[in-house]
């Protein structure tokens, strides 16, 4: 991968991934909302703006973030296969993102719900949050972010046999 090209994927990589995170943080503001709220309004604007950011930000960047994360592994000296923590990085990416497009029925009925002018207050508030699942992709996020910044050491055996390859290549 070219210089420019790594920069411009490393950019979207980081944007995307930093979305996501503050787009996860927004939906929790949402969750807590839900959660505490006895405003029928609220709720139903909350239930709503939930599907919102769910289709428009959540769904799109986190598949951006695996995308660019993929290209980045593919394209510099860090490899896909040859350093545990970029293993790691995209396993738990890779279910986050699983994780959140599996949640896609749940977010279309509350909205379905919310959307409704009849659904009484007591049915609006007895579908719930999401604060559980909010916070634990959160937690994944944010541990994904801490593996991008320590890179804790390891290499797997893939990546052990390829940079001695690249050492005995040098010495001829």
């Amino acid at each position: 991968m070219s210089s420019g090209l790594r920069k411009f994927v490393l950019i979207s990589h980081i944007t995307l991934s930093v979305g996501w995170i503050g787009s996860v943080i927004a939906f929790i503001a949402l969750d807590v909302a839900v959660i505490t709220s006895n405003d029928s309004q609220l709720l139903r604007s909350s239930y709503l703006a939930m599907g919102l950011i769910y289709w428009w930000v959540l769904v799109p960047l986190a598949i951006g973030a695996l995308v660019t994360g993929f290209a980045m592994s593919l394209g510099t000296k860090w490899g896909l296969f040859h350093h545990y923590w970029v293993i790691f990085k995209l396993v738990l990416t890779s279910l986050a993102t699983v994780v959140l497009l599996s949640y896609s029925q749940t977010i279309n009925y509350m909205v379905k719900v919310a959307r409704d002018p009849v659904t009484s207050f007591d049915d609006i508030s007895a579908l719930g949050g999401s604060l559980v699942h909010s916070v634990g992709g959160l937690t994944v996020l944010l541990m994904i972010m801490i593996l991008s910044v320590y890179k804790p050491r390891g290499m797997t055996r893939y990546g052990w046999n390829k940079q001695q390859e690249l050492r005995q290549l040098s010495k001829q």
